[in-house]
């Protein structure tokens, strides 16, 4: 029997969502929390990889098992043994060809920044200490979801297979006085794609390129040409959803 489990975590003390030779991940961690709790090895498969630092509001993953049991309890119980920082919301059961990757029709990231100096802000917003123009700004992200290919904001030497990837939606929200969130969401991300597509819109809002040169860095599909990565810790992965 196949299960979601539907879970959201703070990234920060984590070397991303993948297990890693020699650092903590979060699946990690929920693969030894199950296996303990269904007295089997568990392995599961996640929506998809965070990087390290980056936070999960909504990260769903699949395991199988052919043990029943009680969703409920079996969350509840799993929130009593994982660290404060991994928190379980709830487990369904799917069909066996239902896969927490493969599966999903949209993914949705949240980006977060300040413009003014605030202690409550820093772990979970980047700071940025130049006037932009986000109305050019939210331009630029209109235009992203008109684009397929998006191999200037993959980071270099990775093993994917296609950069195409089709943007939906791309757009600055002002929150509070200097504190404003991007949201994105796409069928599909590549490997640092929210941060660096994060860092060249920066770049166009403070006047560092132009519209045009915007355009030429998306057409000419080279990293070295796009905007710096972006600081992780700013990263939220806020919606994964499914054909259910």
């Amino acid at each position: 029997m196949r299960y979601f489990i539907y879970l959201a975590y703070d990234g920060s003390a984590y070397h991303g969502w993948q297990v890693q030779p020699n650092g903590n991940s979060v699946q990690a961690e929920l693969q030894h929390a199950l296996s303990i709790m269904l007295r089997e090895n568990i392995e599961i498969v996640g929506a998809g990889r965070t990087d390290a630092g980056v936070h999960a509001r909504m990260m769903v993953a699949h395991f199988d098992t052919e043990q029943a049991f009680d969703t409920e309890q079996l969350s509840y119980r799993l929130n009593r043994i994982l660290p404060r920082d991994i928190s379980i919301d709830h487990i369904i059961p799917v069909a066996n060809d239902m896969h927490a990757r493969f599966s999903a029709i949209s993914r949705t990231y949240h980006y977060y920044i300040h413009t003014k100096k605030d202690p409550f802000l820093w772990r979970y917003s980047c700071p940025i200490h130049y006037q932009m123009d986000f109305d050019l700004m939210n331009e630029a992200g209109t235009l992203l979801t008109k684009y397929k290919d998006f191999g200037a904001f993959c980071k270099s030497h990775t093993d994917v297979k296609t950069t195409l990837c089709n943007v939906t939606h791309a757009q600055w929200t002002k929150l509070d006085s200097g504190q404003y969130m991007f949201v994105i969401t796409a069928n599909r991300f590549l490997r640092n794609m929210v941060r660096a597509v994060v860092g060249t819109l920066i770049d166009l809002g403070r006047g560092k390129i132009s519209m045009d040169e915007f355009q030429h860095i998306v057409e000419g599909r080279e990293r070295t040409a796009a905007g710096e990565s972006m600081p992780g810790n700013a990263l939220f992965l806020w919606n994964v959803d499914y054909p259910f």
